[in-house]
């Protein structure tokens, strides 16, 4: 009795900075630290409950007469016995709860005192066993009938075996109990008298060499008690018969020498004394949490630094007032034993994470561990739970389940390089390994699209990026799921900008986390942004995991805000893509592109010009896949030679369909349906470029000429050769393609067609002037270019 009291006081210190509850987080993460944590927390203030009822109840035991309900057992298993006075309930529950306010008034008096009156408590509890030990050995074989036979072999033989029985509400022995006392339940009851092992731990801010004390110290209160227990136990199976064992609570001070009231007082002492700790302890560990800032529900629990936890301590009383009202140590005791084992095993569970990934920064002092046997203690602890009550386990994890997914809503992202991020990392570098520097087959093929971030023109101030380039990021990525790289440059000096660009790069971090989009941010330092992209295209990314779509908007804005830099820039790093071998997809109308609420009807269509290794194909499917185009169909649009060619080519096309298991309808238009179909809104544009281009050429030759005879035509500082009938014939084609967009394709919701790649020698502005016509009068376009590899494949 006195060791189920006394034990968890001898142990447990006041909790001072967290205790267990930093051990978990930093090593397994703020959500699993808080869950575990609050748990931690309910475990220690239902605990000290237990402590007050085991006090009230030796007390009533040794002064029968205070007892307002005492109740009178004179029948054990159906025998009777002598009088057994037990105290009531409603005893316990008066007198616990007058005991727990008087000492929520002491514990509002300030931790220091009770740090000055705690070690007072030791002595009582180590003269008491002291006291029970001589008394055991000075007793002789003088009162059989009481039940104590002396240190006897025939005693302990008839102990030895087990015999689990049924008890009442107050424990004593009843066949008709409602209660019933297996292996499993009494290991429940007396696990919270070997609670102390988080000693150390709990109070790390207040030793002076914690790598030295905390080892020692735990492992060696650890024997010291553990030894105490056994001894304990084997003794008195020897001592007394088992029906006294079983009816006698205070058998300790029965046999005590000199007096029974030395016990009394050690057990109400030392319970009173673990009381004050845990009511001392749960209030910090609670405000400890609450300071860390996860969770803002929490904020009202929260303390200055050397402040006491006064908000904190009231609810703890409440918890515990709560759990007096009980009166019933039997049922508190396997709760408390649940919340004990959660934490020790998320403590098992830190050390195995942190000692198999072995971190750099893992450097314990204490050599003799393995992950091994962590995982193994992390494991018992959960077979335990099961084994004391599989439904108060169900209950505990449940708990702390909810506290855990709560966290992860509600709760603030807090960086503590806990074990999970390292054993990311770790994850992550090995299957880059693995995926080593050779091509990805086409049936592992992913988009890892490369979101260009810098406008054309102006944002808004704060804003690093076009609020509707994420919404298309996650159109390009089945389900969401997948990695985008954002990246944006800023112009400038590294040493000077280099502030300047870790703000813009926090900020477009900020964007894409409220966009909800799976991706992370560069921001990159460059004399200008053709160089800046220059060294993103051929640096960005690791072995595999390099990106392999270049998204980018169209500049729409280059002729109308007259930015005459533009096409040399745009021109430039397409085709640093092409050689960089990176796909290409320039979006057209991205202030119409749909959010994922804005569902559109209609066709999506493809016009599918050049080989491009499938990627336009797989583009569709997965603008299909997502919300907003699901009840669009597809149409892919092919162009023959000749009428006799068209019913092949529309055969071959649909074969190769329906073998990539792609529902799509295809339409075939032939060169002569092709030159008959032009609108006037295309010739209107068409003679426009006419024009313009003719303008650029003049200038071109003046200033050959004023250079001087011989001097060749210059173009975006280079010089360049213009093939006038190559030029015409570009835009003519681009005409027709334009007009059989707006003939077939002007209600779609989104259209696809081939990018052309820059002309040699060309200047960039007839490119953009080639582009302008293709994409005019076409309300949302995506222009694309694969790169030589298949994306999609008939083998899967």
């Amino acid at each position: 009795m006195l060791a189920k009291y006394s034990g968890d006081h001898i142990l447990h210190p006041i909790y001072l900075g967290g205790g267990p509850y930093y051990l978990i987080g930093r090593a397994l993460g703020p959500e699993v630290g808080v869950s575990i944590g609050l748990c931690f927390f309910l475990g220690t203030a239902v605990a000290a409950s237990l402590y007050v009822l085991g006090a009230v109840e030796t007390f009533l035991s040794a002064v029968p007469s205070a007892g307002i309900f005492t109740e009178t057992i004179t029948k054990v298993n159906g025998t009777t016995v002598s009088p057994i006075h037990q105290p009531s309930v409603h005893d316990l529950q008066i007198y616990g709860i007058v005991v727990t306010i008087i000492l929520i008034f002491i514990v509002f008096g300030g931790v220091k005192m009770i740090n000055r009156v705690a070690p007072a408590f030791l002595i009582p509890v180590l003269f008491s066993v002291f006291c029970i030990f001589i008394g055991i050995f000075a007793s002789k074989e003088d009162k059989p009938v009481e039940g104590i036979t002396g240190m006897s072999l025939t005693t302990f033989k008839d102990n030895w075996s087990s015999a689990y029985q049924m008890t009442n509400k107050a424990g004593i022995p009843d066949p008709n109990g409602s209660t019933y006392w297996s292996f499993n339940a009494l290991v429940g009851l007396f696990f919270p008298a070997v609670t102390g092992i988080m000693a150390g731990s709990n109070r790390s801010a207040s030793l002076k060499d914690t790598q030295y004390s905390i080892p020692v110290g735990t492992l060696a209160s650890q024997l010291s008690t553990t030894g105490l227990y056994l001894i304990s136990v084997l003794i008195f199976g020897a001592f007394a018969t088992r029906e006294k064992l079983l009816t006698d609570r205070l058998l300790t001070a029965t046999v005590a020498w000199p007096f029974p009231v030395i016990i009394y007082v050690g057990i109400i002492l030392s319970t009173l004394g673990a009381a004050l700790q845990s009511l001392t302890g749960a209030p910090r560990l609670l405000a400890a949490i609450a300071n860390d800032d996860i969770l803002p529900v929490l904020n009202y629990f929260k303390v200055a630094d050397g402040g006491e936890p006064y908000i904190a301590t009231l609810f703890t009383a409440f918890i515990c007032l709560g759990c007096v009202v009980i009166g019933n140590l039997d049922l508190i005791s396997p709760t408390i034993t649940m919340f004990y084992l959660l934490c020790y095993a998320g403590v098992n569970l830190s050390c195995f994470l942190l000692d198999l990934l072995d971190a750099p920064s893992w450097r314990p002092r204490w050599k003799f561990h393995h992950w091994s046997l962590s995982l193994f203690g992390a494991t018992i602890c959960l077979v335990i739970m099961f084994l004391i009550s599989w439904s108060f386990t169900i209950v505990s994890l449940a708990l702390a389940c909810l506290i855990y997914k709560y966290v992860c809503i509600k709760g603030k992202a807090g960086d503590w390089g806990d074990g999970f991020k390292s054993a990311y990392f770790q994850l992550a570098l090995r299957s880059l390994r693995s995926l080593g520097a050779n091509q990805v087959h086409a049936k592992n093929w992913y988009p890892i699209p490369l979101i260009f971030c810098r406008p054309w023109g102006k944002l808004p101030e704060n804003v690093p990026c076009h609020p509707k380039l994420a919404d298309f990021a996650n159109c390009v990525k089945k389900k969401g799921r997948g990695m985008s790289i954002f990246v944006s440059i800023l112009d400038g000096d590294y040493l000077e900008c280099a502030e300047d660009a870790k703000i813009a790069c926090q900020q477009l971090s900020s964007y894409i986390e409220y966009k909800q989009c799976e991706g992370v941010a560069e921001v990159v330092v460059a004399p200008d942004m053709s160089a800046g992209f220059r060294g993103i295209i051929q640096t960005m990314g690791l072995g595999n995991l390099k990106p392999n779509i270049v998204v980018m908007r169209y500049p729409e804005i280059w002729r109308r805000e007259n930015l005459t830099e533009i096409p040399s820039t745009f021109v430039g790093i397409i085709n640093d893509c092409i050689v960089a071998n990176k796909a290409v997809v320039i979006v057209k109308g991205l202030e119409e592109w749909p959010n994922v609420f804005q569902r559109q009807f209609g066709t999506i269509d493809l016009y599918w010009i050049v080989r491009d290794g499938g990627l336009m194909l797989l583009l569709s499917q997965l603008l299909l896949s997502k919300e907003s185009f699901e009840n669009c169909k597809i149409q892919v649009f092919c162009i023959a030679e000749e009428e006799t060619d068209a019913e092949i080519l529309k055969g071959d096309v649909k074969k190769f369909l329906y073998d990539l298991r792609m529902q799509a309808e295809v339409i075939v238009i032939t060169i002569k349906t092709w030159d008959a179909q032009a609108d006037d809104e295309s010739i209107k544009a068409f003679t426009g470029a006419q024009s313009r281009v003719a303008d650029y050429m003049l200038k071109m030759k003046e200033t050959a000429e004023r250079k001087g005879e011989g001097s060749p035509l210059m173009a975006d500082g280079k010089p360049v050769i213009v093939n006038e009938q190559q030029v015409e014939k570009f835009l003519y084609t681009t005409l027709k393609l334009n007009s059989t967009m707006l003939r077939y394709s002007r209600m779609a919701a989104v259209v696809l067609v081939s990018l052309p790649p820059p002309p040699l020698h060309h200047p960039s502005y007839f490119y953009m002037e080639y582009l302008d016509l293709l994409v005019e009068n076409i309300q949302r376009l995506l222009i694309v270019r694969g790169y030589r590899k298949d994306v999609v494949t008939l083998f899967t």
